[in-house]
């Protein structure tokens, strides 16, 4: 790679975007130049430049041996065009609504360099161009107008390092207080703004003047460190932890970010236990968690029945006969006021639960049925005959007002059954018992051996650890179980076995060995698009690819564009973040968004994409939900997810890819999570060193956590200090852990 050090000035209508990547903002776009014939190659970190748009870049040629040519861009401003090709392109982007390539077309040859006048002052002209109408000008009218009035602040945030979408988002943020806020604290951006991480911020900052050594910058840092922490699943940081963290993040003195910690400390910002540092919504959520169950533990039920269940009754009426360990579970769901049912794969967890909810109603019980997801959430009530909620839906979320159930106004019920615990974290479990009556019965039930919650903690885990809740662990297979080469692999796996990899035509548990990434990638591609839906008869969206790892040749980004260009390569698409989404593609959900009622985790169908507007139609489940372009960084395509995203979801044929270019990833309970998401088929494919390494490997990340010690009456109990009991309520209720 040459490079000519002279800083050049281009102005450049981009044509195309050929990579964009959502994480580090790096484009690779070409662009329109006078002067030049062919496209000129534009890169740099250009994230969410749209085709139409005009740039005025500053940078340097440079001569790439592969690519030929290419302006390497240092710093740009958008501007507006200049030319009737450019208006057309401008126009046609999607960015003015109503207006798509077709319109656009019509209106510049109409109007010519006349047409943003037109638009915005006499619009009523529109109607001189067929087949635009009344409604359609009103549209065209005030998205224009919508344009203008953040144009002052787009111009701001550009100059300071912020991509259109972005300036957007924080334009529906903050309205005409924008460009005041970001002046006065560019790092509440990342507080206030999902999508906008705390480095986005910190590069804004240091545009605005901003020393490595400010105090908003050192408070900012050190609540990113936490919630970086959060998200790798510690619920607190010990202060030298966080501290070596945040100096390294941030590269500033440690005097600096020790005053910054301490002020953070002294203003209640951060809560501290010993060297234990907590951001405030995860201490209360831990302090609460335990002293709740502990109330439950100790609380006596007038209802609660000495009398042993009848299970050869109970058997009777399910048609199910339960071995000694379930109705060990049966007695002691009917005996205790709290209990964990947890069990791999085959153990017979579900008819053991229809068990206890027999011997529930036998009692007299109403009850209540919730799932963390909406796929568990659904699988519970097909295989229990019930309805069961989400989590959210049982409390009555809603984004303005928060959890309707709580202390306050509790849960009405006498019995609780919560499905899939393991991906409960330490704040939702708190908000779930808040809203739990001290009369109330809690069972809890999951695999205590597959990934621990996205979320911070490790709350069932920790739970059966402290002993202090009876816990009844189901480890028979079932004889029916016992044929499935996926269920006898699964509990292989979780042992430490090597499982069954020998290939049968009747098998439901298939090995391909394959030694080189691109080699199992091109497979992957041949398995989801011909040869599966072909051998089983059934849809794609029967197939789902489980890899370890986002990045890398097999990893999730790589496998959903490899597969997506065999399945689904032409139709009008939008861009964001490197991925093209077309009508028909799968996608995945990618933070809560409460008003939309979609979870993070949730897959569902493009179904119609709006080249005008710029919006995308996504249906979940049958639920219809609309996205904007400045929203789709919400969504990544789902071909292929991450196992940590599968899990509370069962796919019918699920496909893994093992090599040692993940070995970071290689762990027993993820290939053992990984494996218990096929219902029909599953198919591992890559080392059999990569599988072996795995099954081996157990030394996961120890999370910091104090609940098991607080169930056990090991740490000191909460302490009130400024703050009142509502205060403290609402805290408890804020949620930190999305990914910045």
């Amino acid at each position: 790679m040459y490079f000519c050090n002279i800083i050049m000035k281009l102005r450049a209508v981009i044509e195309r975007i050929t990579y964009q990547n959502g994480e580090n903002g790096y484009s690779i776009l070409k662009a329109r130049v006078k002067g030049y014939v062919d496209l000129v190659t534009l890169v740099g970190n250009m994230l969410d430049v749209t085709v139409g748009t005009v740039l005025v870049a500053d940078g340097q040629w440079k001569v790439n041996r592969k690519y030929g040519s290419q302006f390497v861009v240092e710093s740009y401003e958008e501007a507006m065009p200049a030319t009737l090709f450019g208006l057309e392109k401008y126009l046609g982007s999607g960015l003015v609504k109503g207006i798509g390539p077709k319109f656009s077309k019509l209106i510049v040859a109409k109007f010519g360099m006349d047409t943003f006048d037109i638009i915005e002052h006499d619009s009523k002209r529109l109607a001189e161009v067929d087949g635009i109408g009344p409604k359609r000008i009103k549209k065209i009218h005030d998205s224009w107008m919508k344009q203008l009035d953040i144009k002052d602040v787009m111009v701001f945030l550009q100059g300071n390092g912020v991509s259109t979408a972005y300036a957007a988002k924080i334009y529906k943020t903050y309205g005409k207080e924008s460009i005041d806020k970001v002046k006065a604290n560019p790092y509440c951006l990342a507080d206030d703004i999902w999508g906008i991480g705390f480095k986005t911020a910190d590069s804004i900052a240091e545009k605005m003047g901003y020393g490595k050594n400010d105090e908003r910058r050192c408070r900012s840092g050190i609540l990113y460190t936490l919630n970086q922490l959060a998200n790798e699943g510690h619920v607190y940081a010990n202060r030298d932890q966080l501290v070596d963290a945040s100096v390294k993040l941030l590269e500033a003195e440690k005097t600096a970010i020790e005053s910054a910690l301490d002020k953070m400390i002294t203003d209640e910002d951060l809560k501290i236990e010993d060297e234990a540092i907590y951001l405030p919504s995860f201490y209360f959520s831990e302090v609460g968690t335990a002293n709740k169950l502990k109330t439950l533990l100790t609380t006596r039920q007038q209802n609660m029945f000495e009398k042993e269940p009848d299970i050869a009754a109970i058997s009777k009426k399910t048609g199910i006969t339960y071995d000694d360990l379930q109705a060990e579970a049966i007695r002691t769901a009917v005996h205790n006021k709290v209990m964990v049912l947890t069990g791999g794969p085959g153990t017979g967890k579900t008819t053991t639960e229809d068990g206890i909810i027999a011997a529930f109603k036998e009692m007299g019980l109403h009850i209540l049925l919730a799932a963390p997801t909406g796929r568990a959430a659904k699988r519970m009530t097909e295989a229990t005959g019930m309805e069961a909620k989400t989590i959210h839906r049982l409390l009555e979320f809603n984004p303005a007002e928060g959890y309707k159930r709580n202390d306050e106004n509790p849960l009405e019920g006498d019995a609780l059954i919560i499905d899939e615990c393991s991906m409960i974290d330490i704040v939702l479990m708190n908000s779930l018992l808040k809203a739990v009556p001290s009369d109330m019965r809690l069972l809890l039930v999951g695999d205590v051996d597959q990934l621990p919650s996205v979320g911070a903690g490790n709350v069932l885990r920790d739970i059966i650890d402290s002993g202090v809740v009876p816990v009844v662990r189901l480890t028979r297979i079932f004889r029916q179980a016992q044929t499935s080469r996926i269920i006898m692999n699964a509990h292989a796996i979780n042992e430490g076995r090597m499982p069954d990899i020998r290939n049968g035509k009747q098998s439901d548990f298939f090995f391909m060995e394959c030694e080189e990434p691109e080699q199992i990638a091109s497979t992957i591609v041949d398995l989801v698009s011909h040869r599966l839906p072909k051998a089983y008869n059934v849809p794609r969206s029967s197939i789902q690819v489980l890899t370890p790892m986002q990045r890398s040749a097999i990893g999730a980004n790589s496998l959903n564009m490899s597969i997506q260009q065999r399945v689904n390569p032409t139709g009008n698409g939008l861009t964001r973040a490197g991925f093209i989404f077309r009508k028909g593609d799968r996608v995945l959900q990618l933070k809560n968004d409460y008003t939309k009622e979609v979870f993070n985790g949730d897959i569902g169908l493009i179904t119609a994409v709006n080249m005008e507007d710029r919006t995308l139609t996504v249906s979940f489940e049958g639920k219809s939900v609309e996205y904007e372009s400045t929203e789709l960084d919400e969504l990544s395509l789902a071909y292929a997810t991450t196992i940590h995203k599968s899990q509370g979801s069962e796919y019918p044929i699920v496909v893994i890819p093992l090599h040692f270019t993940n070995y970071v990833m290689l762990q027993r309970n993820l290939i053992y999570t990984a494996v218990t998401r096929a219902k029909k088929v599953c198919i591992v494919i890559g080392q059999k060193r990569a599988l072996w390494y795995a099954v081996s490997h157990v030394t996961v990340t120890q999370r910091n956590t104090k609940l098991k010690e607080r169930l056990q009456g090991k740490t000191v109990p909460m302490t009130y200090t400024y703050h009142d009991e509502e205060t403290q309520t609402d805290m408890a209720a804020e949620d930190h852990t999305h990914n910045k």
